[in-house]
């Protein structure tokens, strides 16, 4: 069972997937700095000033001054503010592998439309495939003409 295991593990699969998980944590953290840090302020500034990570709703009915200040007093809140930052980093990630699948496709596509240039024709006389430079059949010794 540990001999199977090891092969299971040393398979590409999983360490491509081991891979893919922890480039996907560290791309993860780079969108929500960029969403929360260079992205949702010049919004918030359009909008009036708000800061999104600040919109909450007091489920107690007490009105507190911030999000920090609901949470030191124990609080039950509903943050819509945090989870709109949320659903716009979703949605960068999101169009972010959706450009990368993209590009996937276009390179997958461009490698299957070109056919390889061929290597061999057909012998006009015994219609047995020959290299293309060739100037008679090996195999029933016709002359052919050349190209």
């Amino acid at each position: 069972m540990l001999q199977e295991f090891r092969k299971f593990i040393a398979r590409g699969n999983v360490i491509d997937l081991a891979v893919g998980i922890v480039i996907g944590a560290a791309f993860t953290s780079v969108v929500k700095s960029f969403v929360d840090d260079i992205l949702m302020p010049p919004i918030g500034l359009l909008s009036g000033g708000v800061d999104f990570s600040n919109l909450f709703i007091s489920l107690s009915g007490t009105h507190y001054a911030s999000l920090a200040e609901a949470k030191r007093a124990g609080a039950a809140t509903l943050n819509y503010g945090v989870f709109l930052n949320n659903v716009i980093s979703f949605l960068i990630v999101a169009f972010a592998v959706f450009l990368l699948v993209q590009a996937y496709h276009r390179v997958r596509a461009r490698e299957e439309a070109a056919p390889p240039a061929p290597t061999e024709k057909e012998c006009p006389f015994c219609r047995l495939k020959i290299p293309l430079a060739a100037s008679r059949c090996p195999h029933c010794t016709s002359t052919l003409e050349r190209a």
